[in-house]
């Protein structure tokens, strides 16, 4: 770069700023990936019931796509302002317009059919592209940070 100046700042913005975790895996990974997602999760600032949740629906549809999306998938996980997102990609057959649009709570004694229904339930919102080619979910969920409080001089 002949015209560019030595001393000139330059600004870098990240594609993605807080990626986390971006990681394909296969059945023999899902419970690691879980411990991981957890633990970024909690240093991303999601604690208590709400990190609980979060990490039981992520392990939803990992499951999910290692039953039913070729026995494998792709995961990342970012925070994004003050939410925490997590994509679970697969390279099935997709899910029918039939399913997706069936939101009411499955059966108790319904074996399977729980994992985008606790999905959807467990997260602040949840977004599926889905198509020949694989599907694709995606959730978030609100992240409350502490904010440290101010300290009185005096104290």
């Amino acid at each position: 770069m002949t015209n560019a100046q030595p001393d000139a700042q330059r600004t870098v913005v990240p594609i993605e700023p807080s990626l986390l975790i971006a990681e394909a895996f296969n059945q023999a990974q899902v419970t690691e990936l879980r411990h991981s997602v957890t633990s970024c999760a909690h240093a991303a600032g999601l604690g208590g019931q709400r990190l609980d949740d979060f990490v039981l629906a992520v392990n939803e549809l990992i499951t999910n796509a290692v039953r039913h999306g070729g026995g494998q998938g792709w995961l990342r996980l970012w925070r994004q302002s003050e939410h925490l997102f997590c994509e679970v990609s697969d390279h099935g057959h997709g899910i029918s317009t039939q399913r997706l649009d069936d939101r009411s709570r499955p059966a108790a004694d319904t074996a399977g059919g729980w994992g985008l229904w606790l999905a959807r339930e467990l997260s602040d919102s949840m977004a599926v592209d889905t198509g020949e080619g694989g599907t694709t979910v995606r959730i978030s969920t609100a992240v409350t940070t502490p904010r440290p409080t101010a300290r009185h001089p005096h104290d």
